[in-house]
């Protein structure tokens, strides 16, 4: 049996632009606890580093699901899927140091930040290797710059 599916690009639809965004919401929320001063800063800091790790980690997902729709059963493929492992493996290292009593969650926010930050360069990279659908890179932009920024913002203030 020969697989002969065939996939077709559609533009992202504003529906994906508007949960995106949305998605920001509960890092603006833990960001309004810590700098509210009230008892929950610590929560807001807590808050913060596990949603910033699950986004994380879901971008790994993400890019898990465009190797296995990509075309390219070559080493490109399998460097998709080796991509895709290493958000959840960088999210478990930031949680390291609260495991072993190290500092925390500061410098582990830090790293998630950045770690968002950079994140749509790996698709820029995904992009010469499979299909992306239109306006993937500016939401992806907007969303890591956006995500990625409040963390390493959060990180000061822990």
């Amino acid at each position: 049996m020969t697989d002969n599916a065939t996939f077709t690009l559609r533009p992202l639809p504003k529906a994906a632009f508007v949960a995106g965004y949305a998605g920001l919401l509960p890092q603006v929320i833990a960001a309004v606890m810590v700098l509210s001063g009230m008892e929950y800063r610590w929560t807001g800091l807590a808050a913060a580093y596990g949603y910033a790790a699950f986004i994380l980690s879901f971008l790994g997902g993400m890019w898990w699901g465009l190797a296995v729709t990509t075309r390219n059963n070559d080493v490109s493929a399998n460097g998709i899927f080796a991509l895709a492992v290493a958000p959840s493996l960088l999210s478990l290292a930031t949680y390291l140091p609260w495991i072993w009593g190290w500092e925390w969650p500061g410098p582990s926010l830090a790293w998630l930040g950045i770690f968002l930050m950079l994140s749509p360069l790996a698709d820029r990279w995904l992009s010469s290797r499979c299909a992306l659908p239109s306006g993937w890179m500016k939401l992806r932009w907007h969303l890591s710059i956006g995500l990625g920024g409040i963390t390493l913002f959060l990180a000061a203030f822990a």
